[in-house]
C-alpha cells in the first residue's frame, strides 16, 4: 500500500524561504512521476509542480523561478524548495504519486498535507 509522509512547511514572512519534504513507500519514485499541489481557504486545490520519472520538473505560471522541486530516489523522496514566498502562497500544499511515469491525477495517492503560511 503506497503511503506518502510529508513533513516542512510552517510560518515565514514575506520573502523568506521555505520547504517541503515528501517521503514516499510502497512505490518507487523511479517510476511513478510524483507532484505537488496546494489548496488555499476557500478555493479548490491547484497544481504546483510536478516531476515525470524522466526530464525535468514543471511549474505552475504562479511558482515558476521561485519553487524548485527535486527527488532522490534512493531515499524516494521528493521535495520542494519554496524561496521568495508571498503572501498568496499561503496553503495546505500536497504531495501526489501518480500510477506511472507520465503524470496522471487520477488514482494518485496524497500526503496529509502541510500548512504554509506567508504573514504580509
Amino acid at each position: 500500500q503506497v503511503q506518502l509522509v510529508q513533513s516542512g512547511g510552517g510560518l515565514v514572512e514575506a520573502g523568506g524561504s521555505l520547504s517541503l519534504n515528501c517521503t514516499v513507500s510502497g512505490r518507487s519514485l523511479t517510476r511513478n512521476a510524483v507532484a505537488w499541489y496546494r489548496q488555499a481557504p476557500n478555493k479548490q486545490r491547484e497544481f504546483v509542480a510536478r516531476m515525470n520519472t524522466s526530464g525535468g520538473p514543471n511549474y505552475a505560471d504562479s511558482v515558476r523561478g521561485r519553487f524548485t522541486m527535486t527527488k532522490d530516489s534512493a531515499k524516494n523522496t521528493a521535495y520542494l524548495q519554496m524561496n521568495s514566498l508571498k503572501p498568496e502562497d499561503t496553503a495546505v500544499y500536497y504531495c501526489a504519486l501518480g500510477r506511472g511515469g507520465i503524470w496522471d491525477l487520477r488514482g494518485a495517492g496524497w500526503g496529509q498535507g502541510t500548512q504554509v503560511t506567508v504573514s504580509s
